[in-house]
């Protein structure tokens, strides 16, 4: 009887993945606000609140406060087109806030899968629109 052979086997280290760095939203939130030209950031009612020349943009609402209603969210200035628009193409992800809802400000929800792209242009129409002309000049499209 013949032996057999023993084949030995490549073996080829899989390259593993790290997992993603769970980044808390309002640090994204911060992180984008923050960038715009002289936008500040000054605690109100309890709350990040994201400012230019002292005139709020947008404000953090957290799930811990009455503000959130038990889920992590920002309410950033709109008007009442783009906030109806919103609501209707994903009443999942945006919602009209209270207080500044009536307004047009929109919220949007932070939890689960919030689409940065969308909220990232939302808070620089924002912006835009509180901001003097001079300061919203300043900012690249």
């Amino acid at each position: 009887m013949a032996a057999k052979k023993k084949v030995a086997k490549k073996t080829t280290a899989k390259k593993q993945k790290k997992p993603a760095k769970a980044v808390d939203p309002l640090e994204r939130v911060r992180e984008i606000c923050l960038a715009l030209p002289e936008a500040s950031e000054v605690e109100a009612w309890g709350e990040p609140t994201f400012r230019v020349k002292g005139k709020i943009f947008a404000m953090h609402a957290s799930a811990s406060t009455h503000h959130g209603g038990g889920r992590q969210a920002i309410w950033i200035m709109s008007d009442s087109t783009t906030q109806d628009l919103l609501m209707r193409a994903r009443p999942t992800q945006y919602f009209k806030p209270p207080y500044v809802g009536p307004s047009g400000w929109v919220g949007a929800w932070l939890d689960g899968r919030p689409i940065w792209s969308e909220i990232n242009e939302l808070l620089r129409d924002a912006f835009r629109k509180r901001a003097p002309k001079k300061i919203a000049a300043l900012l690249e499209d």
